[in-house]
């Protein structure tokens, strides 16, 4: 099996190697295919980099074990360059750089968040080095002009407010009225988080639903006690949390140790922090947006269906009860690159970026298409509940909710 590679290295070592890189790292050397990224494997992002390394590295191992990428005639195998961005913009920005300028690498699998996906964009489109990004969702990612950035996955307005269009319908089917519902809500104060705000406001609008609680959470995303008060005092019905897995398990922690009870509870990154496992009384009936689904009838012949690719992975990675979607869309952006370089039959930039502008398939992750501004227009989001067992149901319809959310402290 051959195995991708990860550096993970402090500044000053950086500079210390700046000068050994040279073309061992170009983006193709001998029969191998260099792919690039920076990815949070450290810092308050290093739970979700690590799902997304994983991710990448497991579709590279697979591409390679079933005969790898055929280019002129000639197959060729991936690997990936990592740099630790420590959950850092400016750092990423500068591994970005470095892994372009001074280690040649001239084809990007993109970092863990918005964030950072926003510090590294410039620097791929300055130097035209095409970047398949799996999870930068903000919507903004799309409105900047990059002719050289795709994303697999959903954009983030979408993360939250379809919730409540769910919760609307099981209001009008014998709870109340939709314009009676109040929110409480909590959201990072980072481009990800306030689009899914702006998401949640417009849906609310459109209900006349009420929002009695519009807090950010603290920049470290370790205590929301704060705004969980408030909720205590003021008793919304839907309590709406954002702040990436940090955030979701710093949510799930609390609202069990102040005995938080609402009719309904949704945050992002549910998967991710592992809340099922760790916090199993306030995460049962929680409602948690998803990319992808392990049930999706949907498949590629190189991991088969959903269900198959979830099933192989957990033999890689047995720690996993459930896998987050941040696992699965990395997967998919390593198929995106590899299905790229074959249409183009050629290692030339503009012509795999074309290449990558023209995508059209289908994947166990789902359907890809990319629209002119490099976001996936082919693929919508997914909604489960989390069961008091601690598995995932999917939720098509307010008939599929378990409602209201019962917790027994």
């Amino acid at each position: 099996m051959y195995k991708s590679y990860s550096v993970a290295l402090g500044a000053a070592m950086a500079v210390g190697l700046a000068g050994v890189a040279g073309s061992a790292m170009a983006k193709v050397e001998g029969d191998t295919i260099i792919l690039g990224s920076a990815i949070s494997l450290s810092g308050k992002y290093s739970t979700n980099g690590l799902h997304t390394q994983r991710g990448y590295d497991f579709a590279v191992d697979r591409i390679n074990e079933m005969g790898g990428v055929k280019v002129g005639g000639k197959t060729y195998k991936l690997a990936v360059k990592y740099y630790d961005d420590e959950s850092t913009p400016a750092r990423a920005t500068q591994l970005a750089e470095r892994l372009i300028q001074q280690d040649g690498v001239e084809f990007m699998l993109g970092p863990y968040g918005t964030g950072l996906t926003k510090a590294v964009a410039p620097v791929t489109e300055k130097f035209k080095v095409p970047m398949v990004e799996a999870e930068g969702a903000s919507r903004s990612l799309f409105t900047q002009g990059y002719k050289y950035m795709f994303a697999v996955l959903s954009t983030s307005e979408y993360y939250l407010a379809p919730v409540l269009d769910i919760i609307a319908q099981r209001a009008k089917a014998g709870w109340k009225a939709p314009s009676d519902l109040r929110i409480g809500m909590a959201f990072e104060n980072d481009g990800f988080s306030l689009d899914v705000r702006a998401g949640v406001l417009d849906v609310a609008k459109k209900y006349n639903m009420k929002i009695v609680i519009d807090d950010k959470l603290p920049a470290d995303l370790s205590d929301m006690s704060a705004t969980l008060t408030k909720f205590k005092a003021l008793k919304p019905d839907i309590l709406l949390v954002s702040g990436h897995s940090k955030g979701a398990a710093t949510a799930a922690r609390q609202i069990e140790e102040m005995k938080i009870q609402a009719p309904v509870i949704a945050y992002t990154h549910c998967e991710a922090a592992k809340v099922h496992e760790k916090f199993p009384k306030s995460a049962n009936g929680v409602m948690c947006p998803t990319q992808w689904l392990d049930n999706l009838p949907k498949q590629d012949k190189y991991f088969g269906d959903a269900a198959k690719w979830n099933a192989d992975f957990k033999k890689v990675h047995p720690s996993y009860t459930e896998v987050p979607y941040q696992t699965a869309q990395a997967s998919a952006a390593v198929l995106v690159f590899k299905d790229a370089f074959e249409r183009a039959n050629s290692f030339d930039r503009d012509k795999v970026r074309d290449a990558l502008a023209a995508t059209d398939m289908e994947t166990f992750y789902g359907d890809i298409r990319f629209a002119p501004e490099g976001n996936n227009i082919a693929k919508p989001m997914f909604y489960r509940q989390i069961q008091a067992d601690g598995s995932y149901k999917p939720i098509i319809t307010h008939k599929d909710m378990d409602f209201p959310r019962k917790v027994n402290y």
